[in-house]
């Protein structure tokens, strides 16, 4: 921990929605860092989900209804992690009393709603959050890394996968309550992509499917981006692949090799042509070809690809930034157009799929 973080009070936290979610990827944070966050205030409907706050943090006071909580004063950041058609409403709501106020993913669930909400954080003077987990990945920032090794060539096809096996049977399986894979999976991969390509892209193919889901809503998503340049990132979540067959969560393609990471990895792997290897020049003929083998002996090498030392990723990236940017007005390290263009190309994909009507 920083010596600046530790003189300052931490972030006093107001949760709202104490689902999944919330219990999973946001409330071990808090428990594990007294230091940076402190929960002051819970709400949900339901009283024993309340009683689990209440055991870890006894004078954090509880709400069955969020404009209640909302009258408190000793709020520094709302943390909303509802479901999804409902936080646009919520956040609108915690901006308009001009708290700090994290979102979960999606945003939203349509372009409009979300420009709704870009409104709203204007007038609260920026202080919206989204709560994007990807950009903040080890394997993400390996990829990042690895746009930039010139050892790749010229870079022409990014591949990104995020895999699993699972018969869902929530709301998040439900088209009606704004479920679906486009949603709850794609925001964050469609912003890892945006984030990686060197320029906006400018065509889009995708597809939705069901296959492992109970639910009526897809848990397969793919869609693929291009740039002007012919750089095309090929972005696909899959609820339906058994552990056995999962893919690199990252391959990156160049004209001289290939990067791979593993999903989650602190270390990727470049198979290159050796960097001190020339073609010898050589011209295409239009006569007919010698009866002969056209492969080359190109020589090949392998470098690992690691982050430099000291680098923070992961929740605990994410978690701190939150508290600097809450605590210290350091600049956040994405912003709200960021994830407002991966809502844009996610609800592009809703609209366009026959499954995601």
């Amino acid at each position: 921990m920083k010596p600046s973080e530790c003189q300052r009070p931490p972030v006093r936290v107001a949760l709202m929605g104490l689902g999944r979610s919330m219990f999973e990827d946001h409330y071990p944070v808090f428990k594990a860092h007294p230091a940076l966050f402190k929960v002051v205030c819970a709400c949900d409907i339901r009283k024993e989900r309340r009683d689990r706050i209440e055991k870890d943090f006894p004078d954090c006071r509880m709400f069955r209804q969020f404009a209640d909580m909302l009258d408190e004063r000793d709020i520094d950041l709302v943390d909303i992690a509802t479901p999804s058609v409902s936080h646009v409403r919520d956040a609108v709501k915690a901006l308009s009393r001009g708290f700090w106020t994290l979102l979960e993913t999606p945003m939203s669930l349509t372009l409009d709603d979300a420009m709704v909400l870009k409104g709203a954080a204007v007038k609260a003077k920026n202080r919206l959050l989204v709560f994007q987990r990807g950009y903040f990945d080890p394997d993400f920032l390996l990829a990042r890394q690895a746009m930039a090794d010139q050892r790749l060539g010229a870079i022409y096809q990014i591949q990104i996968r995020k895999e699993d096996f699972i018969r869902r049977d929530d709301w998040q399986c439900v088209k009606r309550l704004g479920g679906g894979a486009a949603y709850y999976a794609m925001t964050d991969l469609i912003l890892q992509a945006l984030k990686l390509l060197p320029v906006p892209p400018i065509q889009m193919w995708s597809e939705l499917k069901r296959i492992a889901s109970l639910g009526d809503a897809e848990d397969f998503a793919h869609v693929n981006l291009k740039t002007r340049e012919q750089i095309s990132a090929d972005i696909e979540f899959s609820g339906g692949v058994l552990a056995e067959d999962r893919s690199p969560s990252f391959v990156i393609r160049g004209e001289r090799g290939t990067f791979k990471v593993q999903p989650g990895a602190t270390e990727g792997v470049l198979t290159v042509i050796d960097p001190d290897f020339k073609f010898p020049r050589r011209r295409s003929s239009v006569r007919t070809p010698e009866l002969t083998d056209m492969h080359e002996n190109v020589p090949v090498k392998t470098f690992p690809v690691t982050l430099p030392r000291g680098t923070l990723h992961g929740p605990s990236a994410f978690w701190r930034s939150v508290y600097s940017t809450v605590r210290t007005a350091a600049p956040f390290p994405l912003t709200i157009d960021d994830s407002i263009e991966a809502v844009k190309f996610s609800h592009l994909m809703k609209k366009t799929s026959p499954y995601g009507k």
